[in-house]
């Protein structure tokens, strides 16, 4: 009897957990190790050079995301962000994406210093969206989970202002 009831528990745990995540449209993909947990189901470039072709060969915006596994905000908004099905949504439909945990060589993307987590907004054009910031100004391009909202506000407007300067 016990053990029926544990076969039956894990089984609706299997199931529950594949409820919630988000699924691109073209169907589930194979988690790429780019992703490092930030979202599996997406498509990530290798380096920021692959991310800039991609940004101007597909006309989308890039967003460049700096981060370390071991820091504890870095961990914090891996979490919160991987979760979150609307992000995941935008990004896989209308963004090129990276994570990197090392600096690049382009200084125009640590414009206020070089903290993780930071993320940056590149146009098509190869232009850094400087103007596109967090809420704290000793740190403008960091966000912290409980900044969703204003991060999926920057993404929109890093898409408005890519179609009107086109």
């Amino acid at each position: 009897m016990i053990k029926a009831e544990l076969v039956v528990l894990l089984v609706l745990v299997a199931v529950s957990s594949s409820f919630g995540k988000y699924i691109p449209k073209t169907g589930k993909r194979i988690p790429q190790t780019l992703s490092r947990g930030w979202g599996d189901q997406l498509i990530w470039a290798q380096t920021y050079e692959e991310g800039l072709y991609w940004s101007r060969s597909r006309n989308k915006p890039l967003m460049v995301l700096f981060h370390l596994e071991d820091c504890p905000h870095s961990k914090a908004l891996k979490k919160v962000f991987s979760e979150d099905n609307e992000i995941q949504r935008v990004l896989d439909e209308d963004f090129i994406i990276l994570n990197l945990m090392y600096e690049t060589t382009d200084k125009h993307l640590s414009p206020d210093g070089q903290y993780v987590p930071r993320i940056i907004f590149v146009d098509p054009t190869m232009t850094v969206r400087a103007d596109i910031t967090g809420r704290y100004a000793n740190r403008m391009y960091a966000y912290e989970p409980n900044d969703l909202k204003l991060l999926m506000s920057n993404m929109q407007k890093a898409k408005k202002l890519l179609k009107s300067e086109l």
